[in-house]
């Protein structure tokens, strides 16, 4: 189901061509809010239609609308950007139709929904695109519940607003009780033409990046660090030919960060009444941009990752990669207004909202943070890594705050210290957090908080698409992310995250697949073992096999990957409870695991999820065979 537009506008066959001409005038006129960002109350967002009986129809045409001083061409679905909220049941049949109205060909990809490979919406793979002016009727069944969300698979689309959020409601009662619920979009917005955007960062990787090193930061760092650690600093930097203050290729600089489509100076609201548990859908659909997500004055109990149940894990802090989905429930006690606060990940802007229990209520915002740089560890440096920190990181208070190997962390965002298993923990905060037919060990798992010793890079260093080969490469899951370390919040580490259920499926994998994750930084190359797409043939997983898929990350950017079609489960060392994911972040200088069940025949996209990665480079074929050779 779709929510019903602030007007009042309801469309469906007899009445879409007006609908069109009326989303048309309208989109000139104002910015048009899509309405669950607007919706004052209510358990759900309001939704008109049902999918299985009417269908849903969208409209993807071009508008030009305003967020915050900025103004341009952007791509929306039945005149909103972010798109409509579409809502589906479990175990129900979805009709989707979708017609283009631009004068290139569109798509949209149901992200992280399993489904046939001709629904999937990946032009080239198993996918034809949608021709201008033609309407194509997406048709598939509903066979999981949780919050997703959709976007274009064509060109910078996507960058351009072709995305919105997707709420599957589930057959069965939930196994955690709230009273309202808000749906949260998280995204970047530019005025340049995404084409454009690229067409910079191949020209120039650091186009957008104006918080690089200086002569005033080299004696910041002498004074924190000494001079000797500055300089042989700088001086590997240098060696590398990479900017350790490169941790996002787009920047502020041209983004504007919206929260459910409202700039930041536009204060998007979400009400509450004291003594609720709101459950907040939170979803990264940035093109290039992780947000750091926080609501002071508020712990957020996660009970759901990419739309899949999780043991709850009570925490101040999420950092939320791109194409990523959280679930939380939070328990604001007070009668007044919380800042809603996702800081940027190379802190240059942030988008806001708020918590309130009346609309014009608004809370401070958190003071902004320093910003960012990358460090030896981030580039697998091993030796190198026991420097302090340099200009910029939140270690400037300690040597020990880095993210070094070899480093201590503090206490205050290392689960593995606490020794309050998760679970326990987050159900004693949150009372009515109820598992029916669910027994959870209450006693940590021992291998879940033991770091695999780091692995050497082996002599392969895969040619000229790969610009830098770490040293050593290791797990990182217990790590927060560069400049999280020393931020006195509690921050989700992914070997928090154990699955609510054990899995389907406990046979070990029968087979490994290495994949490392590669760039040229100064040439904006892209790719997996350093080929880019045209390059490479697919990867071959056979029907039916149990696969452990390892990713190995040579570059010092962080890298979201997803995989459609299938879950991925991570090992966390969580053992049967290993959660799943469609998206899974990948550290710098990281090696960490996933165990596939290959149970999708077809062509599958796999590809990182920063947009302009993908579109250089970093993107391969999954191809689910019956038998080795024949492709089915």
């Amino acid at each position: 189901m779709i929510v019903k537009p602030p007007f009042e506008l309801l469309i469906n066959r007899r009445r879409f061509v007006h609908a069109s001409v009326t989303l048309g005038l309208l989109a000139g006129l104002h910015r048009i809010a899509p309405a669950y960002a607007v919706e004052p109350s209510g358990l759900k967002a309001s939704s008109v239609g049902d999918s299985e009986a009417n269908g849903i129809d969208l409209l993807v045409r071009e508008e030009t609308l305003q967020f915050g001083e900025r103004r341009g061409a952007a791509v929306t679905i039945n005149g909103t950007v972010p798109g409509p909220l579409v809502r589906l049941r479990e175990g129900r049949d979805a009709i989707l139709r979708v017609t283009n109205g631009l004068e290139e060909d569109t798509s949209i990809h149901w992200h992280g929904l399993l489904l046939p490979p001709g629904m999937d919406g990946v032009p080239g793979v198993s996918f034809a695109g949608i021709k201008a002016g033609e309407t194509f009727t997406y048709r598939f069944p509903v066979r999981q519940n949780g919050t997703y969300w959709y976007h274009s698979h064509s060109a910078g689309q996507e960058q351009a607003g072709h995305y919105g959020p997707l709420i599957i409601d589930a057959a069965e009662p939930e196994p955690f009780h709230y009273d309202r619920e808000h749906v949260v979009v998280l995204s970047d917005w530019t005025s340049e033409n995404p084409m454009r955007v690229m067409a910079r960062l191949k020209r120039r990787q650091n186009y957008y990046n104006f918080q690089r090193r200086t002569v005033g930061t080299f004696f910041d760092d002498v004074a924190s660090n000494g001079f000797k650690a500055t300089v042989t600093d700088r001086l590997e930097w240098g060696r590398m030919r990479m900017d350790p203050s490169d941790i996002s290729d787009v920047s502020g600089f041209t983004y504007t960060f919206l929260m459910n489509g409202f700039a930041p100076e536009s204060n998007w609201t979400a009400l509450f009444q004291p003594g609720e548990r709101v459950r907040l859908r939170f979803i990264n659909a940035g093109a290039a941009t992780y947000f750091d997500l926080r609501i002071p004055g508020l712990s957020m109990t996660v009970v759901a990752v990419d739309g899949q149940h999780v043991q709850p894990v009570t925490v101040d802090e999420i950092r939320i990669a791109i194409a990523e989905t959280y679930d939380v429930i939070v328990a604001p006690k007070e009668e007044h207004a919380y800042t809603i606060f996702a800081e940027a990940m190379d802190r240059s802007g942030f988008a806001r909202g708020t918590l309130a229990t009346a609309q014009g209520m608004s809370a401070p915002l958190p003071p902004r943070r320093q910003r960012v740089v990358a460090t030896m560890a981030d580039m697998g440096m091993g030796d190198m890594a026991g420097m302090k920190g340099m200009s910029g990181s939140e270690g400037k208070k300690g040597g020990d705050a880095t993210n070094m190997a070899g480093m201590k962390m503090p206490a205050t965002t290392m689960q593995a210290m606490d020794p309050t298993p998760p679970a326990t923990d987050a159900m004693s905060a949150m009372p009515g957090m109820k598992m029916p037919g669910v027994k959870i060990d209450a006693a940590p798992m021992a291998d879940s908080m033991t770091k695999s010793a780091p692995v050497k890079h082996g002599p392969d260093t895969h040619g000229p698409g790969n610009s830098a080969v770490p040293m050593e490469t290791k797990s990182r899951l217990d790590e927060p992310g560069t400049g999280l370390e020393a931020t006195g919040t509690r921050v989700l580490l992914y070997s928090d995250l154990r699955s609510l259920r054990p899995s389907e499926d406990l046979r070990p994998p029968g087979r490994e697949i290495e994949l490392h994750l590669t760039g040229n930084m100064e040439r904006y190359m892209w790719g997996f073992d350093g080929k880019k797409f045209s390059e490479a043939e697919p990867i071959k997983f056979y029907y039916g096999e149990r696969v452990r898929l390892t990713l190995v990350n040579d570059t010092m950017m962080n890298h979201p990957i997803h995989l459609h079609g299938m879950f991925m489960e991570l090992d966390t060392g969580a053992g049967p409870f290993k959660p799943k994911k469609h998206t899974v972040n990948v550290k710098p200088a990281e090696r960490l695991s996933l165990d596939i069940t290959a149970d999708a025949l077809g062509n599958w996209a796999f590809h990182c999820h920063v947009l302009y990665h993908m579109e250089m480079g970093m993107f391969r074929v999954v191809s689910v065979i019956g038998n080795e050779g024949d492709a089915s």
